[in-house]
């Protein structure tokens, strides 16, 4: 990438938007509201103004890597479309019990790879899925403490079992859940040291499934 390839692209997209058959660098260094001296500086060196560069693409949805390395957009759309980003809720903790759900609560990013992706059901399902720690051993060997699991906010049907999260007026729990008759819902631990406990299944709420997990080194 070079000074001269990236200011002939800019000067082609400004002779677009204004209709030009001529752009000179005074044109360049408004779009990018740069002062002309300086601008003619930045040139003399070589030196790249990537902050308004970037600011610049940006207001006009352009690729930053067409621009800079001639990566065509769709080739980008399609590698990028691989990834998929989710909700991860750091100080969000489930077995042990404490800390509440809350769907307002923006979280951080967490990247996945294309095979993560395919593990968790693919980029359809990936959009309903939210992230949050494990805390204590009651899910040992399936959950350690430190993991982080994924939990499918769009399942929540326990009446064929499965891996839940729940949230109990004592906290937030993950627990093998099976539905008794009579109304009240077991919450099963993996590691046999510990007992059912059983609630009333109106005085919980279901997050979601957990649909897998990544574990914490």
């Amino acid at each position: 990438m070079d000074f001269s390839s990236v200011l002939t692209k800019i000067k082609e997209i400004i002779s677009q938007e204004q209709n030009r058959e001529r752009v000179f660098d005074k044109d360049v260094a408004e779009a990018l509201g740069i002062n002309q001296l300086t601008f003619a500086t930045m040139k003399k060196r070589g030196k790249l103004p990537y902050e308004e560069i970037i600011e610049f693409c940006a207001k006009r949805k352009i690729s930053i890597n067409w621009l800079f390395y001639d990566q065509a957009t769709k080739s980008l759309e399609e590698e990028t479309g691989k990834y998929a980003n989710i909700r991860y809720f750091r100080d969000i903790y489930a077995s042990a019990g404490g800390g509440a759900f809350n769907e307002e609560e923006e979280g951080e990013t967490l990247v996945l790879d294309p095979h993560m992706v395919d593990m968790l059901g693919g980029a359809r399902e990936v959009k309903n899925i939210d992230s949050i720690n494990v805390l204590g051993d009651s899910m040992e060997p399936t959950f350690y403490e430190g993991d982080i699991i994924f939990i499918n906010k769009n399942q929540k049907d326990i009446k064929k079992g499965g891996v839940f999260v729940v949230s109990t007026p004592i906290g937030l729990f993950v627990k093998r859940v099976n539905l008794k008759s009579n109304g009240e819902l077991d919450l099963i631990s993996d590691n046999p040291l510990y007992s059912v406990e059983s609630v009333d299944a109106n005085s919980v709420e279901i997050i979601g499934r957990v649909v897998g997990s990544m574990r914490s080194f």
